[in-house]
């Protein structure tokens, strides 16, 4: 792969700084929410410190690792359209991408031995479902959006595993709400391609957008959205593991995504990357939404709340500041 500026010398802050578009911290959040709740909904309310952020923290290191490994991956792909991000534009080198996040991906793999042999393995299971997303599912359609949704899975079974090192005495009803992470995940996932149909489409990338266009995609994504609120909600009436707090969180996560349903419709046939991007940006907050609900749900709502807003805080922020020097929009 050629880099788009041969020879050009950068200086210690714009290498920094294009590491930092390579963290993408405005999603990097929603993967440490997902292993807390688990670890939270567990422990039916906070768990003992040293639990509490290593479930939260080993998650966020190893998605940031596996955003390393997806860049060095996808460079080639990149360099079609996206030449300003930090490999294609030579802020980062293929090495220093594939060296960075071998340190973070080894960095959360040894913290994971001081939790449980379950969360050592999910550590592996992890590694393995990121690369064959960047290299076999990706461009398989539908099959690369699941594949997306079972590396939310694995983060939320981390967090359970924090808590419960067995699989007979973790209560069914955790089992069964996996499924909304693997339904949500997909979906967004799915959402999130929409923005890149150009060129995945010139990359040879089959994605669902490109190969069934964006009313299918959003039919789908439709479909997806109340499948797992319908899971969700019958879950929580039926084993009643969760406080009113996290029915009144969840108030917001509907206003989130009827606005995020209208714009979708209203703008789908004249469609710009800008406009695709807003889509998954909807997403990017719903979520974080949806997982300071189900903590509401189990554990101090100040504790809940503190959680919430810095999330939010740090996901808006990173998103105004990141995201659209980071997309070319």
């Amino acid at each position: 792969m050629k880099q788009s500026v041969i020879g050009k010398k950068y200086s210690l802050r714009e290498k920094l700084f294009a590491h930092l578009e390579t963290w993408r911290p405005y999603t990097i959040v929603w993967c440490g929410l997902v292993s807390l709740v688990g670890a939270c909904l567990a422990y039916n309310g906070v768990p003992p410190i040293r639990i509490f952020i290593l479930s939260f923290f080993i998650p966020l290191i190893g998605w940031i690792a596996s955003l390393y490994a997806s860049d060095y991956l996808d460079r080639d792909l990149d360099a079609i359209s996206k030449k300003h991000r930090p490999i294609p534009s030579g802020r980062i080198t293929p090495k220093e991408s594939l060296l960075v996040g071998t340190l973070f991906a080894l960095t959360g793999f040894a913290l994971s031995f001081f939790l449980t042999i379950y969360n050592v393995i999910l550590a592996l299971v992890v590694a393995i479902l990121v690369l064959t997303y960047t290299r076999i599912f990706k461009s398989k359609g539908i099959l690369g959006n699941i594949n997306r949704g079972f590396i939310t899975i694995a983060a939320y079974f981390f967090g359970i595993f924090s808590v419960i090192p067995s699989l007979t005495e973790i209560p069914i009803y955790l089992f069964i709400l996996a499924f909304v992470f693997l339904l949500h995940d997909t979906n967004s996932n799915m959402i999130g391609a929409i923005r890149d149909v150009d060129g995945d489409r010139k990359g040879g990338y089959k994605t669902f957008p490109v190969k069934h266009g964006i009313k299918k995609s959003m039919i789908l994504s439709f479909a997806l959205t109340v499948s797992w609120f319908t899971i969700l909600l019958i879950l929580s009436f039926i084993y009643q593991f969760l406080s009113v707090f996290f029915y009144l969180i969840m108030i917001i996560d509907i206003g989130i995504l009827i606005i995020f349903y209208h714009f979708l419709i209203k703008t789908f046939k004249n469609h710009s990357r800008k406009i695709a991007l807003r889509y998954h940006e909807f997403f990017v907050i719903e979520r974080i939404t949806l997982a300071s609900a189900l903590l509401f749900g189990v554990i101090e709502p100040t504790i809940a709340l503190m959680i919430f807003v810095f999330s939010l805080v740090l996901t808006l922020s990173s998103q105004y500041v990141l995201r659209g020097r980071f997309e070319g929009v």
